[in-house]
């Protein structure tokens, strides 16, 4: 019997995960049972949530447990069926976790047409982080013609796309990135009018300048630093779509606001709008974001990156330098190869 490998928690990590809260395991490749299929991962997905997923505080989701395989999308294709839903050679999203073999009784698995684009984007542009934008930015941020919309994260899989759908939508886009080659392609290759470092010791102030007239939407992916940057400009009846506070998913220990009153105060006369979410809250809209998204990649309107490491064993130190902002685009691990 062949083996496989999976990455489970082996320790729940105090501030910035470090590779001994990780352990690689090899296991058995189990053999499918009646009514299951199992699944080979070709493409494994990282995304900042994990972070919290590593911790047993209170959250929208369950935590993964002390020796539990990490949790993540997955592009699989399915090695093995006795599941007449699905055949050998299907490719499928999955949520197979961090291992390269899984067994799933169907249920969550769906199908993947290599033919309408790269596999890879279903765990991408055209998968969670893709619909995240889509419905963080339409139907909480509403952005109208000619306001401003700013997105943190830009080069990242969801800002990326937060920005680009501002532009369509007839709004200026400006991005906040790390690092002028970031800040650059944001610009130059997604069309952003413009994009800030977060680095930037005069962050404050390239940041108004580049938004003469306010901010109407800012999209919330970082916290800390980049939102006390952003606040002050808010416009009144400004709407925040809070999706990620990467800048805060170290922290071991909650602290008091700073300035929680006026914040406060700014949100009542200015009429503000904050709203949090997860990409489940709008299921329904998977459908429109399918059609509307995959429309605006053939057509070229949406652009995507993919910063890839190679083999399950690269995960750990993948995620940890997407905590820090290392990737360049969606940070996707390569398990194996698109057929066996």
């Amino acid at each position: 019997m062949s083996q496989g490998k999976r990455i489970v928690l082996a320790a729940r990590p105090v501030g910035e995960p470090k590779p001994s809260d990780f352990r690689i395991e090899e296991f058995a490749v189990p053999t499918p049972a009646a009514g299951e299929v199992l699944l080979r991962t070709i493409w494994l997905s990282l995304d900042p949530y994990m972070r919290g997923r590593m911790s047993d505080g209170p959250s929208y989701a369950t935590p993964v447990p002390v020796g539990g395989v990490m949790e993540a999308g997955t592009v699989c294709e399915v090695a093995a069926s006795n599941n007449p839903n699905f055949a050998k050679g299907d490719i499928v999203l999955s949520r197979a976790g961090w291992q390269t073999h899984a067994i799933s009784d169907g249920k969550g698995l769906n199908k993947i047409d290599p033919k309408l684009a790269p596999i890879s984007t279903a765990v991408g542009v055209l998968g969670m982080p893709g619909m995240t934008a889509y419905t963080g930015l339409l139907d909480i941020g509403k952005p109208q013609q000619g306001e401003t919309v700013v997105v943190a994260g830009a080069s990242g899989a969801v800002g990326s796309a937060v920005g680009q759908i501002a532009k369509i939508k007839g709004a200026r886009a400006v991005g906040i990135a790390g690092g002028k080659d970031k800040c650059d392609y944001v610009v130059k290759e997604l069309g952003f009018d413009a994009c800030i470092d977060h680095r930037d010791p005069d962050l404050a102030t390239k940041l108004k300048d580049a938004c003469p007239k306010g901010i109407d939407v800012y999209f919330e992916n970082v916290g800390g630093a980049v939102f006390e940057a952003v606040f002050p400009l808010l416009n009144a009846f400004a709407r925040v779509p809070v999706c990620g506070l990467i800048a805060h998913y170290n922290d071991t220990e909650a602290k008091p606001p700073k300035w929680a009153a006026s914040m406060m105060r700014a949100t009542l006369t200015k009429r503000l709008t904050f709203r949090g979410f997860i990409v489940s809250d709008f299921a329904s809209r998977h459908g429109d974001f399918l059609r509307d998204m995959s429309g605006w990649v053939r057509e070229g309107k949406v652009k995507y990156k993919e910063f890839v490491t190679e083999g399950l064993e690269s995960a750990p130190e993948a995620f940890m330098g997407l905590l820090k902002g290392a990737n360049f685009g969606k940070q996707l691990v390569r398990v194996g190869p698109d057929k066996a």
